[in-house]
C-alpha cells in the first residue's frame, strides 16, 4: 500500500499567486504554511483506513486479529463506478471507510481522479451477506465540508439519520455497510474493541503510523509515542479499563476529529480561497462570508448586490493560475458571472433577468458554503420510480401516516437493532421485482423510535423549511412533508464528487440543470409529490444553462 496519509491545507498553490492581489485597504489574509495534522486526526485517519473491523474479517480469520486476511472480501476487489469497474485500492483485505471516501487511490488510474472523499459509483458496494443487499441505497456523498457548522443541529446522512459525525461513525462500522446485520450489532462491537485491544502494531497501515499497537496510541503514556501521535487527554483512553462500547466510542471520536479536519481550504479568516469563483471575490474586494449574526441567505442577497454594483469586474483570466486535477481552465470571466447572477437571482424577483428566469438556487443552496443543510425535495425519488414503474406511478404509492407506520413497523421502516426483520420498503432503490420499494429520504427518520437521537432537530428543521411551528410542528403533522426529502448537498467541487444526486443518477451538471428544468416545471403544474416550495420558484431557460454550469464549475478547485 502506497502512502495515504493527506497534508492538513491540501492543493495550495492555485491560490498563491493571486494573493497579494488585495489592495491595502484589505486585511491581508494568508494561509497558514502546511502543518502536520493534530495527533487525534493523524491517529483517526489511521482508524478510517482500517480493514479489519469489517465483519468479513471477523468471520474469516478464526479470532486472530492480528492474522493477514486470505483471499480478500470479493466486494473490495474492484471499485465501481457510473461506467466500467476499476482496480479495488484494498483489493485482498475487507471493507473500510476509505473504500467509499476515496481521495487519490484512484488519481493515476485511467478512468478514475481525485475524490473529495466519495467514491465514483451511483450505490456504492457492499460486503455480501444472506439479505441479498448488494449496494447501499444512496450514492456516497462527499466528506469534505460534510460537518461545518449549521444553524439548527448536526444532521448526517441524507435522509438526517444521525445527529453527529460520531453517531454516524459508530453507525457505520457497526453497520450493513460493514456487512453487519441489524441483530449483530453487539458481536460487531466486541470485534471491533477486540482488533483495537490485541493490535500488534505490525501491519503496513499501522508503520505509517508510528508501528505501534492502538492500544498504546489510545493509552497515548507510552514514551516510545512520538508527539505528533501523543493523543490529548479528551481523546485518551486505557482500553483494557473500559467496556466494548467505550472503547468503539473512543475509536468513533478520534475517526469523527479526522472527518470535522476535512474542509475546504481556508485562509486565517475563515474565507474560502482556492476556486476560481473565490478569487473573482477577491480581485473585487467582495463579501467573502457573512458578518457576525448575518444569515447565509442574506448575505448571499449582499454578495449579488455588490456584485451587480461593479462597473468594471476585474475577471480570472487562464494564464494567472492553472488547475492540476480539473480538465477545465482556471477561469471566472463574464460566462461565469452571468451564472453567478442566474444562480443567485431569486424567484422573488420581480423582473428575474434579460436573458431568462430566476434559478432561485440560493433558496437551497447559499454562498459561502452552498448548502443550508435543510431537506427538499426536488423530484429525484419520483423521477426513478417513474421510470421504472410508469408516469404517475410514485404519486399513486400509498405511504402510511404515523399511526399506521407505528403499528407496523416491519411493514414499512428500515432494518434496525429492535426491528431486524423490517423489510425496508421505503428506504430501497427503485426496481422491477419490487414494485412499491422505493426511497423516501426523511420519511425513514422523522417520528422513528428506533432513530431517537436526530428526532429533534430533524422536526425542527423540517418546520422550520415550511414555516411551520407551533402546535401544528409534529412528527404526525410533518411525516407527509417528509416524503422523498434530502439533505442539501454543498456545491464545492463538483468536479471531483460525480455522480450527482442522492441516488447517483445524474453524471454531469448539465443533467441536474436539465433535471430542474423538467421538474420545477412540473411541480408548478402539480405534479410532483411533495414538491419543495423552492423548487416551483426555479424558472430557467434554455439560454440560463450554460452560464450556470459555467459558473458551477468555476466553483471546483484542486483538492487532494
Amino acid at each position: 500500500m502506497s502512502s495515504l496519509r493527506r497534508r492538513l491545507f491540501p492543493a495550495l498553490t492555485l491560490a498563491l499567486p493571486l494573493l497579494s492581489s488585495c489592495n491595502n485597504s484589505e486585511p491581508d489574509y494568508r494561509l497558514p504554511p502546511p502543518v502536520e495534522d493534530p495527533p487525534e486526526v493523524q491517529v483517526g485517519e489511521r482508524l478510517f483506513l482500517e480493514t479489519r473491523f469489517a465483519q468479513y474479517f471477523f468471520a474469516h480469520t478464526g479470532g486472530d486479529v492480528n492474522t493477514p486476511l486470505i483471499g480478500g472480501d470479493p466486494v473490495m476487489q474492484t471499485s465501481e463506478t457510473a461506467g466500467a469497474p476499476l482496480p479495488g485500492p484494498f483489493a485482498g483485505a475487507s471493507m473500510n471507510c476509505r473504500a467509499c471516501h476515496l481521495v487519490d487511490e484512484l488519481g493515476e488510474t485511467p478512468g478514475g481522479g481525485v475524490r473529495t472523499y466519495s467514491d465514483f459509483a451511483r450505490r456504492s458496494p457492499v460486503p455480501a451477506r444472506e439479505d441479498g443487499v448488494l449496494v447501499t441505497t444512496r450514492n456516497a456523498p462527499a466528506l469534505v465540508d460534510a460537518s461545518l457548522p449549521r444553524p439548527i443541529g448536526e444532521l448526517l446522512h441524507f435522509d438526517g439519520e444521525f445527529n453527529s459525525v460520531e453517531s454516524l461513525v459508530t453507525g457505520t462500522l457497526t453497520g450493513r455497510n460493514f456487512g453487519w446485520l441489524p441483530q449483530e450489532q453487539g458481536v460487531a462491537v466486541a470485534h471491533i474493541a477486540r482488533v483495537i485491544r490485541q493490535d500488534d502494531g505490525r501491519g503496513e497501515l499501522a508503520a505509517e503510523f508510528g508501528a505501534l499497537p492502538y492500544r498504546i496510541l489510545l493509552a497515548a503514556t507510552d514514551s516510545r509515542i512520538p508527539n505528533e501521535l501523543r493523543l490529548p487527554p479528551d481523546f485518551r483512553v486505557q482500553v483494557d479499563q473500559v467496556d466494548d462500547a467505550e472503547v468503539v466510542a473512543a475509536a468513533s471520536n478520534l475517526i469523527g476529529a479526522y472527518v470535522r479536519s476535512l474542509i475546504f481550504i481556508q485562509d486565517s479568516a475563515g474565507n474560502f480561497v482556492n476556486s476560481p469563483y473565490d478569487l473573482f471575490l477577491k480581485k473585487n474586494h467582495l463579501p467573502r462570508q457573512p458578518d457576525p449574526g448575518e444569515s447565509d441567505a442574506d448575505y448571499s442577497r449582499r454578495l449579488i448586490a455588490a456584485v451587480d454594483a461593479l462597473t468594471n469586474p476585474s475577471f480570472v483570466a487562464p494564464n494567472e493560475a492553472t488547475f492540476r486535477l480539473h480538465r477545465q481552465p482556471f477561469r471566472f470571466g463574464p460566462d461565469e458571472l452571468q451564472g453567478m447572477r442566474i444562480f443567485f437571482a431569486e424567484a422573488s424577483s420581480a423582473a428575474g433577468l434579460p436573458s431568462g428566469g430566476p434559478g432561485n438556487c440560493i433558496a437551497c443552496h447559499p454562498a459561502p458554503t452552498f448548502t443550508d443543510f435543510a431537506f427538499h425535495n426536488t423530484g429525484i425519488t419520483q423521477r426513478e420510480y417513474d421510470e421504472v414503474h410508469g408516469t404517475g406511478t410514485f404519486s399513486a404509492l400509498d405511504v402510511p401516516d404515523l399511526a399506521t407506520r407505528h403499528a407496523d413497523p416491519d411493514a414499512y421502516l428500515p432494518p434496525s437493532a429492535a426491528h431486524p426483520h423490517a423489510n425496508g420498503r421505503f428506504r430501497s432503490p427503485a426496481s422491477v421485482e419490487q414494485p412499491g420499494y422505493t426511497d423516501l429520504g426523511g420519511w425513514n427518520v422523522l417520528g422513528n423510535p428506533d432513530i431517537p437521537e436526530p428526532q429533534d432537530a430533524l422536526l425542527e428543521t423540517l418546520c422550520a423549511t415550511l414555516g411551520v411551528d407551533g402546535a401544528e410542528c409534529t412528527p404526525a403533522a410533518m411525516l407527509p412533508f417528509s416524503i422523498a426529502v434530502f439533505k442539501t448537498p454543498g456545491l464545492r467541487d463538483l468536479g471531483q464528487a460525480t455522480p450527482f444526486m442522492h441516488n447517483g443518477s445524474l453524471d454531469r451538471i448539465e443533467d441536474v440543470l436539465d433535471h430542474y428544468v423538467v421538474f420545477s416545471e412540473l411541480a408548478r403544474e402539480g405534479d410532483v409529490r411533495n414538491a419543495s416550495p423552492q423548487l416551483l420558484g426555479v424558472t430557467l431557460q434554455p439560454t440560463d444553462l450554460a452560464p450556470l454550469a459555467a459558473f458551477l464549475r468555476a466553483l471546483n478547485e484542486d483538492y487532494d
